[in-house]
């Protein structure tokens, strides 16, 4: 008798069944938003409702059959690799470069305008969780997982949780990661819902919370693009595409693997494994981003050598993508949350305090910034941010479209074309995210750096408004 699997046995459809679930979830959650008008006006995405609908499931199925509905580790790699394939996939795509001067000063501005908010959350989380270290015993460190929960979203809230559990004896900090970026979605949605209510008593926002926008715009040019590869052939198109994501994935992870066993031959000590190593797989969507670019300029050095004659990328399908990437992230990345871990009163109290702190004062530091920075269309440049940095540049799109619903502001483009300043100037706050949790002394000394880093990047978030008075 032949050995190996079966197809009946229960870890052959393990994978599919969890897949099945989460996206069932997503479906039902959609249909819900639109059948009830008071769910719909909430803004809260699908994938976000649905994650917690499968929270809620799958504790009634523990309460009933003793054990959770999935393996938690499939839940949490979906929730790592969907961060990645994402981001790979955006950074696919063909994107025009702005061509006026107006608009490179803008994306540099919105690029300091979310650094300059991660760094105050960072503080804040961490004032909060250094302050209850010595009232109740919390993991000093954890308040920096702030920003990545709110700003960064649910796959690096998973994976520095993650880490900061593994490495640094954080008990439950994966689940309280996922926690603050699940939390950042409903902030997201009640600081939305306010601002827009605002704007309404106001006088300067006529439409309905929550409306369906369609994609007027959507033509078969867009879905096919100028000078590329048919619909289908001998490799469907989308194919191609899913296959040039997953190489330039598997591209950056080679690239970790090398830097990884390097680390592994302790040249570098104890910084290697406690610091570098935790980085660089963290940042495994950064990595995967950059490899992108490097294969679409590969592909682009093929065409100018007349090797290859048509496009091979394209935006429309590769946009599709990341969204199914994205929303596959975020439902399992709630559905990954541990209850359990809100019996114990050093998990709740600070991670209760600092997402309840970090909404409101994202909320109050983002209207200052949007009234001076971006006076031309301050409203709009809130929206986009607020929604941004409490949840996704998903969820802040989804804000933006209510009062903006062409995108004819550039606040929509800005939240593309800040990615390369943010990542410049948000690389040195990054390389203390292996800092902070290494003891109290660490936590302190990281608060004061990040404290310098926050007033410089507010002197040039502000420089015209500062020279301006002085020169006034």
């Amino acid at each position: 008798m032949t050995s190996g699997i079966n197809f009946w046995d229960a870890n052959v459809w393990s994978f599919v069944i969890t897949l099945t679930i989460l996206l069932a979830a997503m479906m039902v959650a959609n249909s819900l938003r639109n059948l009830i008008k008071p769910l719909r006006r909430l803004m809260i995405p699908s994938s976000v409702l649905g994650g917690f609908l499968i929270l809620l499931a799958d504790y009634a199925f523990k309460k009933i059959f003793g054990h959770s509905m999935f393996v938690t580790s499939t839940l949490e790699s979906l929730t790592y690799h969907g961060l990645g394939l994402g981001f790979v996939a955006m950074s696919l795509r063909n994107t025009e470069k702005p061509k006026d001067h107006k608009k490179h000063t803008d994306a540099f501005d919105t690029g300091l305008a979310v650094v300059s908010t991660y760094l105050f959350q960072a503080i804040l989380g961490l004032m909060i969780t250094i302050t209850l270290f010595y009232l109740i015993g919390s993991f000093s460190g954890s308040g920096i997982l702030l920003p990545m929960g709110y700003g960064q979203g649910p796959g690096q809230a998973y994976n520095w949780g993650r880490t900061y559990e593994n490495l640094y004896g954080f008990a439950n900090g994966t689940s309280f990661g996922l926690t603050v970026a699940a939390m950042g979605f409903i902030a997201a949605s009640v600081g939305g819902i306010v601002y827009l209510n605002v704007l309404r008593r106001r006088g300067k926002f006529a439409g309905e919370i929550g409306k369906n926008v369609t994609d007027e715009h959507l033509t078969a040019e867009t879905i096919t693009g100028n000078n590329e590869i048919p619909l289908s052939e001998s490799m469907d198109k989308l194919t191609i595409q899913i296959a040039l994501m997953f190489i330039a994935y598997i591209m950056a992870y080679l690239f970790m693997s090398g830097i990884n066993a390097i680390i592994l031959t302790g040249a570098m000590g104890d910084f290697g494994y406690n610091t570098v190593q935790p980085l660089i797989w963290g940042f495994n969507f950064l990595f995967g981003s950059i490899f992108a670019l490097l294969l679409k300029g590969f592909l682009k050095g093929l065409r100018k050598c007349k090797l290859v004659h048509r496009e091979y990328t394209n935006n429309f399908m590769q946009t599709r993508v990341a969204g199914f990437m994205f929303d596959l992230m975020v439902v399992a990345s709630i559905a990954a949350i541990n209850l359990s871990a809100f019996q114990h009163t050093e998990f709740i109290i600070p991670l209760l305090t600092i997402c309840v702190v970090g909404g409101v004062v994202t909320y109050l530091y983002l209207i200052p910034i949007s009234k001076r920075v971006f006076p031309d269309y301050r409203h709009e440049s809130f929206l986009a941010l607020y929604g941004m940095l409490t949840g996704t540049a998903s969820t802040g799109i989804i804000l933006l479209r209510e009062i903006d619903p062409k995108f004819e502001t550039r606040a929509s483009t800005n939240l593309v074309y800040q990615q390369p300043w943010a990542i410049l100037f948000g690389f040195p706050m990054l390389l203390l995210l292996s800092v902070a949790p290494q003891g109290i002394s660490n936590a302190f000394l990281t608060l004061g750096v990040l404290a310098v880093l926050f007033i410089g990047m507010n002197l040039l978030l502000f420089r015209k408004f500062i020279f301006k008075r002085k020169k006034q």
